[in-house]
């Protein structure tokens, strides 16, 4: 018996002794090292794969919000939403406003290369090269020669983008450009790693060859399915990056992504639309602008929508309002024009206000331009209509409610297609579609960054209109030094756009979501992408 007590006691001291040390080890990680640190990991959703981590390619939030984590430019956004050194240490401009000299920091690639002058020069002439088909290079045809070498009208010598040594960067401006250094935040404007891509020109599409410069480091990628993050320890700033980790779910269901915050498997989550009422109250919720629209484009190569009135009347049979009202219904704007709310002029006015709604519902008009178009063309039936989505089950409730709002305002049916996002993504750029979902962001703040994707032959057109007056003004705001007439060029070009058709706007985009309240710091830039620099987990 005595022998049975001194074993029982031997075991509780033993458990006593375990929990004391459990106690003392609390808030370090599981390794055990005294004074480490409890790894800080983020859990987020991005929804989908993203279409590409090569700068030059990548033009879309799915692939932005983790490359602006991967990869650092000359300047960065603040968190007051204004760009700031970041590669480059200082800035200097000219007296003309035409040329600016920046002087790089010393700060390494991932992999421990030192980051050069030449690898942004490398990096934008990858973006204007005419065989890279990158969306993004119009973004830099402000730079002298640009735009020829693009089109494959110039070399690349006459390009206004210098590297006179390793650490100083020269880039000249066709005019003064006050926007210029909000554009080359743009991740298009990334530097690449000339070795390592002259040694893997794939370099961009797999964990384990992706080399970056920015506060996080890509260390595995599962295509379709999750990624992870982890603190660069190369990177310059790395004193303020907080989390150690970031792991990224790629799941394209909003009300999966909620329950999978609930259950504690995500930080952050978006908003399931039919859940946004019964959630507005919520501590956890916080709704904020975004510059950015939803729209439709019309073909005006295909038919019935050659034809500007069938476009109009399309256009006047969607009600926006009853769309994000009672379909989305997660807090967004009803969109009456391209360009989204944020934006303020010479004036001190709101663009988005100060131009009013160009476009809204109007079943009697909608009716009148139909049958007078189809009586343009000699058509008795309307050719048959395919309206097009990335599938997705949002995409598809918006689609589904612009079906039934044609059928009911103009008698028209409309067939429903979904695509696979990735495929729907690159059919839409072939101009393949007839009628489909789009969505815009804009890459910097100003209103002639929304305009300027409709100007003739624009890669980001993708409706074959065109327009010379509409062109005119795009070019000739570029170029206009007094702001207020320039304010007024691109109200009168937002006017041509919605008036002629090519596009019906639906709604603008904010940024509703759900964030647990021991995250800290996560920054969403009204016309930016998700910077996860400072941000922590407490």
């Amino acid at each position: 018996m005595k022998k049975w007590l001194v074993m029982l006691l031997t075991v509780a001291l033993f458990m006593v002794m375990a929990a004391c040390t459990a106690n003392k080890d609390a808030g370090k990680d599981s390794g055990g090292d005294k004074g480490k640190a409890v790894e800080k990991v983020l859990y987020l959703n991005n929804g989908v794969e993203p279409n590409s981590f090569d700068p030059s390619v990548a033009f879309d939030a799915v692939s932005w919000n983790p490359l602006n984590n991967l990869m650092e430019g000359l300047v960065r956004l603040n968190d007051k939403n204004e760009p700031t050194e970041a590669i480059a240490e200082k800035i200097d401009i000219s007296e003309d406003g035409k040329e600016y000299t920046f002087t790089l920091r010393d700060a390494n690639w991932s992999n421990g290369d030192k980051v050069t002058a030449n690898d942004f020069v490398y990096g934008w002439k990858h973006m204007l090269e005419a065989k890279t088909a990158s969306p993004a290079a119009f973004l830099a045809y402000e730079i002298v020669g640009a735009e020829d070498f693009n089109m494959g009208k110039g070399k690349f010598e006459a390009v206004g983008i210098k590297a006179p040594n390793d650490q100083t960067l020269k880039v000249t401006l066709k005019a003064p450009t006050e926007a210029f250094l909000n554009i080359i935040t743009n991740p298009s404007f990334f530097p690449v790693n000339e070795k390592n891509a002259k040694t893997n020109p794939k370099w961009f599409a797999e964990a384990d060859t992706f080399v970056g410069n920015g506060p996080f480091k890509l260390t595995a990628w599962e295509h379709d399915a999750k990624m992870t993050f982890e603190k660069n320890d190369q990177y310059w700033d790395k004193d303020v990056v907080k989390l150690s980790k970031v792991e990224w779910a790629m799941v394209n269901d909003t009300n999966t992504e909620y329950q999978m915050y609930k259950s504690g498997e995500l930080d952050v989550s978006s908003v399931p639309s039919e859940m946004a009422e019964q959630l507005k109250d919520d501590k956890e919720l916080s709704n904020m602008d975004q510059a950015g629209v939803m729209f439709f484009r019309f073909n005006t190569d295909k038919e019935p929508f050659t034809n500007e009135k069938v476009r109009q009347a399309f256009a006047m049979s969607i009600d926006q309002q009853q769309i994000v009202d009672y379909v989305t219904k997660t807090g967004q704007k009803a969109a009456h024009g391209f360009v989204s709310y944020g934006f303020v002029g010479p004036d001190g006015k709101e663009f988005r206000e100060e131009v009013g709604d160009l476009i809204t519902p109007d079943t009697a008009k909608a009716k009148a331009l139909l049958a007078a178009g189809m009586k343009e063309e000699g058509w008795t039936t309307l050719p048959k209509i395919t309206l097009t989505y990335g599938t997705s089950p949002d995409n598809q409730k918006i689609a589904v409610a612009v079906q039934d709002q044609l059928k009911k305002a103009i008698d028209v049916d409309v067939k429903l297609q979904n695509v696979e996002p990735m495929v729907f993504m690159a059919e839409s750029k072939e101009n393949k579609y007839q009628f489909f979902r789009s969505s815009f962001l804009n890459d910097y703040a100003d209103p002639v960054n929304a305009l300027e994707s409709f100007i003739t032959d624009s890669s980001m057109n993708r409706t074959n209109w065109s327009n010379k007056e509409f062109d005119k003004l795009i070019a000739g705001s570029k170029n206009e030094s007094d702001a207020a007439k320039r304010w007024t060029m691109l109200q009168d070009a937002e006017k041509i756009l919605i008036e002629e058709a090519p596009i019906v706007p639906v709604h603008f985009y904010n940024q509703l979501s759900l964030q647990k309240p021991n995250i800290k710091s996560i920054v969403r830039h009204p016309v930016g992408y998700m910077d996860l620099k400072w941000a922590d987990k407490e």
